[in-house]
């Protein structure tokens, strides 16, 4: 059993490190190559620790979740953190790409241009930081005046709009969030016969605002009311 153990932290440390070396990007642009390199990683690393046995699978699984559980709290360490997650790497700075440091994140510049498109900048000089952070997500920082302007920034008072809580999902009423604004099952059914509804088996959602009496309901017909 201790062989066995040891084999299965020895294969989840390997599979890692494997992962790490393979660089940020893999997890940031998952390209096909890169998909197939995790799966058979994966495939091999679980090969010399399958087995047959119900209670050794039972003590596999315990074993896998705990070893889980161990590295998520080492992570809070720095030096670990290094070493699992990485550190951000900057590849744009003051709208200038930084050719060596994308060279070793392993990462296109096409892959970094569509990304940063998909963030709504067309251009690459509107972007002051592009940053690969350790999760493999690429973090795009414009220059101050591309911001988006802010109610803050015009000086004008918002009212509150609340959380919108739902009541009912899949014909499926959602007692707790019902307890959340004191509100009964029969005021629920109440307020739905004022909006037609005779049977909540047929609403697919309804919801409202914590602070609105006011119900919306769609029946997944493509209304709402």
């Amino acid at each position: 059993m201790l062989l066995y153990m040891f084999k299965v932290v020895t294969m989840f440390t390997l599979a890692i490190a494997a992962l790490r070396f393979m660089g940020k990007s893999t997890l940031a642009q998952v390209t096909p190559h890169d998909l197939m390199a995790i799966v058979i990683i994966a495939a091999l690393a679980t090969k010399p620790i399958l087995v047959n046995d119900y209670t050794q699978s039972i003590w596999a699984i315990a074993l896998v979740t705990g070893i889980h559980i161990l590295y998520s709290r080492l992570t809070l360490y720095k030096w670990v953190n290094r070493w699992v997650l990485g550190q951000p790497t900057i590849l744009v700075k003051h709208g200038k790409i930084i050719k060596k440091n994308l060279r070793r994140c392993e990462l296109s510049l096409s892959e970094l241009l569509a990304d940063i498109r998909s963030r709504g900048y067309p251009d690459i000089r509107q972007v002051q930081y592009a940053i690969l952070e350790p999760t493999g997500t690429i973090s795009v920082l414009p220059w101050e005046e591309l911001y988006p302007v802010t109610p803050k920034d015009l000086n004008l008072k918002i009212p509150y709009r609340g959380l919108a809580l739902s009541l009912v999902i899949d014909g499926q009423i959602q007692q707790h969030n019902l307890k959340l604004i004191g509100k009964s099952t029969e005021w629920l059914k109440r307020e739905l016969n004022k909006k037609g509804v005779r049977d909540v088996r047929h609403v697919m959602y309804a919801a409202t605002r914590d602070h609105e009496p006011d119900l919306y309901v769609d029946n997944g017909e493509g209304k709402g009311s």
